[in-house]
């Protein structure tokens, strides 16, 4: 009888570890899901609303909806993008999907080339 207890009491010992084997796999898999789904995405969004937050006046965008067109005023919400000659819409600036050409600003000591060009030629 005292045999059985001690051997009882043995076998209890490693249920512990029993469940912390258990629980291992899906800890692994959170970890492996963590790294391989949600960190790639979170930083894949973080770019797009960095990119969305510059947005200016002169860029060619793309929308999700497979627009193409120059922003010719841009709000806090919105954007109006010009599609074609005389052709405006306003859009939602989330939905850009795509900044083709950004412009670049220009300072306010450039001065025109063809100037230089001219005096140059007389």
């Amino acid at each position: 009888m005292l045999n059985l207890t001690s051997v009882a009491t043995a076998a209890a010992a490693p249920g512990g570890a029993g469940f912390l084997m258990q629980i291992l796999p899906f800890v692994l898999i959170f970890v492996v899901f963590y790294f391989l789904l949600i960190r790639p995405q979170q930083k894949k969004m973080k770019e797009h609303q960095e990119m969305v937050s510059n947005v200016s006046r002169g860029d060619e965008v793309v929308t999700q909806g497979g627009l193409i067109g120059k922003v010719s005023k841009v709000s806090d919400e919105e954007a109006i993008v010009e599609l074609a000659d005389g052709v405006k819409v306003r859009v939602v600036k989330s939905t850009i999907a795509d900044v083709r050409n950004r412009t670049e600003p220009k300072t306010a000591n450039d001065t025109p080339d063809d100037t230089s060009d001219k005096a140059s030629d007389d």
